[in-house]
């Protein structure tokens, strides 16, 4: 006899377990399908985020930190390293338990929220019948009926004709997170977040890093003046960045990675060890339905859905990278919530204007709501304040004055429009401005709002104050 659930959630990514697990909390018969299989064999929830995204990349950017300010910082503070070395293998096999960690909390989670999981490829056969096969064998293991159906399958990584992936020398992200020596000379195709954040990993531990862009502007989704703080930090550390310059072709001889591209001055030519490829990720929706199911997508393969994360037929939803919006893991959560809510006949919206967004260099780029740019193109007129980490007492003592805080607030209305930090732990600093903006709190808002001293986010009181020519720490 066939099982017939309240929902079915295909992914168990930061969308899916997420979606998963607020069904369960609301009393819907819930189970959840997925097919991430771990280098040991073993099923591990928490899809590309957690298993080779957002979580290893961060437990990697974390130990090379670390180890670039026992390196480099220390002394400042008094403490003497007589001897530093770097035992990569010692530094995966942490990342590696920080993901199994991880993991295995989330199957904690399903267990705890009476989350059924079923480990296979999950194919929707009808509106309301999916089918689950083996991944290796492919051959059907299980079908089961819904009355609702969650897609949240994720992303992958965007492959490249001109230089497809070649075992240990022409990788993607994921290989990134694996290497088991650091490259003498490591070439990055993309200097988005992940290729930055990949090249900080590397470069701190000691390799020589190019990142090739194709795109003129550096980092064009944000605020102009924050890109250029942070390409100008980024080159000081010894990254190399190189705009304007298109791959034309990557071929591995004689165990290098031989790299022709084109700039503003014509073909050019490079050699590395190793070459990451990080041109961005693309939907995977290709083998979840057919065509005669009538879901509809754009010429991007993303699924086309409403506001409340309805595809085209009713009952069936779409949710994270596979949809509209940035490709965010906190964005894909919220829509879990939101969907799990909808259909169990709560009101449930987000605001996707106010999505934070961050990049982990260090120090850390994050932003939320509009830069100067899009104010400017939307005929908006606005006034700014900034605030400089350099005149921080609690950066100051940190050794952590490098950055700027700077807030855009409507001219007539005084609304924030915009906030934008690149300072250390940015990324955590970003949340207080979600949280004011999610209020529609006014500049003066948060310039009457108290701040704990000494603390980083005074930076942002003070850029508040100096929206209004009243900051105190420095000249207005």
């Amino acid at each position: 006899m066939t099982t017939t659930y309240d929902v079915v959630v295909i992914g168990a990514g930061p969308a899916g377990y997420v979606a998963a697990i607020r069904c369960a909390q609301l009393g819907l018969k819930i189970v959840c399908i997925d097919e991430w299989t771990n280098h040991k064999g073993e099923s591990s929830l928490g899809g590309t985020c957690l298993n080779v995204g957002c979580i290893p990349s961060k437990a990697l950017l974390e130990s090379s930190h670390l180890y670039q300010q026992a390196n480099a910082d220390f002394e400042q503070h008094g403490i003497s390293v007589s001897s530093l070395d770097i035992n990569i293998e010692t530094m995966q096999a942490r990342k590696s338990q920080v993901v199994d960690d991880l993991t295995q909390g989330i199957q904690a989670l399903f267990k705890a929220n009476n989350v059924e999981l079923i480990h296979g490829r999950a194919k929707i056969t009808a509106t309301d019948t999916i089918e689950i096969s083996d991944r290796k064998t492919r051959k059907k293991i299980n079908e089961i009926k819904a009355k609702n159906i969650i897609i949240a399958t994720g992303s992958s990584p965007v492959r490249l004709q001109q230089a497809m992936l070649v075992d240990d020398y022409i990788i993607d992200s994921a290989g990134a997170l694996e290497l088991n020596a650091v490259p003498g000379r490591l070439g990055i195709v993309g200097a988005g977040a992940i290729g930055l954040e990949l090249g900080s990993v590397w470069s701190r531990l000691g390799s020589q890093v190019v990142l090739l862009e194709a795109m003129h502007d550096f980092l064009p989704a944000a605020d102009r003046k924050l890109s250029n703080l942070v390409k100008r930090s980024l080159v000081k550390q010894s990254l190399d960045i190189r705009l304007n310059a298109r791959l034309v072709s990557a071929k591995v001889k004689n165990k290098k990675v031989h790299v022709i591209y084109e700039d503003k001055k014509g073909e050019q030519k490079e050699v590395f060890d190793k070459l990451i490829i990080a041109v961005g990720r693309k939907p995977n929706t290709d083998r979840i339905f057919g065509e005669e199911l009538g879901i509809e997508k754009d010429e991007r393969c993303f699924i086309l859905v409403d506001d409340s994360c309805q595809t085209s037929v009713p009952g069936i939803y779409a949710i994270g990278d596979i949809v509209r919006g940035p490709m965010l893991a906190h964005k894909g959560s919220e829509e879990g919530m939101m969907v799990a809510e909808h259909i169990a006949g709560q009101h449930a919206e987000i605001n996707y204007d106010l999505i934070p967004s961050v990049i982990y260099t260090h120090p850390e780029l994050a932003w939320v709501g509009k830069s100067e740019d899009e104010c400017k193109s939307a005929g908006i007129k606005y006034k700014t304040g900034s605030f400089p980490l350099v005149a921080s007492g609690r950066a100051r003592a940190m050794a952590e004055t490098e950055g700027l805080v700077k807030i855009i607030a409507d001219a007539e209305t005084d609304r924030v429009l915009g906030v934008h930090i690149f300072s250390a732990q940015a990324s955590e600093l970003i949340a207080q401005a979600v949280l004011m903006m999610e209020m529609q709190a006014t500049s003066e808002d948060m310039a009457l709002t108290v701040f704990a001293h000494p603390t980083l986010s005074e930076a942002v009181h003070e850029a508040a104050l100096s929206v209004h020519g009243r900051a105190i720490h420095i000249k207005n």
